[in-house]
């Protein structure tokens, strides 16, 4: 059987939305679309005027990264990595702590994930110095990961995605059996996690990428082992897609998150069922630097050591 180069959706219902749960049929869905695909996407869950707000912000944001000759740029000048202001003035926990999305992810990793990466990727309109180009296909995990999941990647796109505006390519199916062999690249690097051309041709004739629109108010939920690359950006605004990263409770990252410590009791485990590994500080802080941060492959999500014996 040939398998689909496109995601499955899922659309909540009214009710599955007001009570922040899936029916066990719909979370049935998103698990085997997570085991088999790598990937899901669930539609219809925020409302747009929270988007509109967060992205008229972002992309005032984005215009000043691009200027800095420092840009957080991913591969190359069009893509940029860009973390949103986690203040109170900017949190909704629709984005942030969506409880559907924390029973998909504790479902597949184990109950209370941890929440150890807030960012974003924004892909820029094309200028004379940075033309459209594409990233390389790569794998986040460009160390020598584990064969079962283990950290999950929440997507949020302020806008609709489209090939137009720069939606992710996607190689459904790819976070299954990929090695660190099958990369070049040391961690660290612009360039890690590139997958080798010869598997990519390779895989192709297998199951083939795709390029999904994911519309507005959707969020991603992505295997952090699954081949993907940013796409140039052909409209003339910027397109702004969050990543967080929820890991399983028993993986041994050391990332924290800097968010202000008015959303403490906002992000209280026993209110989301996610674990938050944050440094709380005063807002003036997290104003000050959350537009310094590094690019993405200067972030380190492996663990700090194996179990024996395996």
């Amino acid at each position: 059987m040939t398998l689909p180069s496109t995601p499955i959706s899922i659309t909540p219902s009214a009710s599955e939305i007001q009570s922040g749960l899936l029916s066990p049929s719909n979370l049935e869905t998103a698990i085997r679309a997570l085991a088999r695909d790598g990937l899901v996407v669930l539609e219809n869950m925020i409302d747009h005027a929270v988007l509109d707000k967060l992205n008229t912000k972002m992309v005032q944001d984005a215009y000043f990264l691009q200027s800095r000759k420092d840009s957080p740029f991913n591969y190359n000048k069009g893509n940029i990595q860009q973390d949103p202001p986690m203040t109170e003035e900017w949190y909704d926990g629709a984005i942030y702590a969506n409880p559907i999305v924390t029973q998909v992810t504790s479902t597949c990793l184990g109950p209370k994930p941890v929440l150890r990466f807030i960012s974003g990727n924004t892909a820029l309109p094309p200028t004379e110095d940075s033309p459209p180009s594409s990233q390389p296909i790569h794998n986040d995990a460009d160390f020598d990961h584990l064969e079962i999941p283990f950290a999950l990647v929440v997507n949020v796109p302020l806008v609709t995605m489209t090939p137009e505006n720069g939606s992710t390519e996607i190689w459904l199916g790819t976070h299954k059996d990929t090695t660190l062999a099958d990369q070049e690249g040391a961690h660290g690097e612009r360039a890690s996690g590139r997958i080798k051309s010869d598997l990519l041709e390779a895989r192709r004739s297998v199951r083939a990428p795709c390029q999904p629109v994911v519309k507005k108010g959707s969020i991603v939920v992505r295997d952090l082992r699954l081949w993907h690359g940013g796409k140039p950006n052909f409209t003339q605004e910027p397109r702004v897609m969050l990543a967080m990263i929820h890991f399983a409770p028993w993986y041994r990252n050391q990332m924290v998150v800097e968010v202000a410590q008015e959303l403490k009791e906002k992000l209280d485990s026993s209110k989301t069922g996610l674990e938050v590994a944050a440094e709380y500080v005063e807002e003036e802080k997290v104003l000050d630097r959350y537009l310094k941060r590094g690019f993405g492959n200067a972030y380190n999500f492996n663990q700090v050591a194996k179990v024996e014996g395996f």
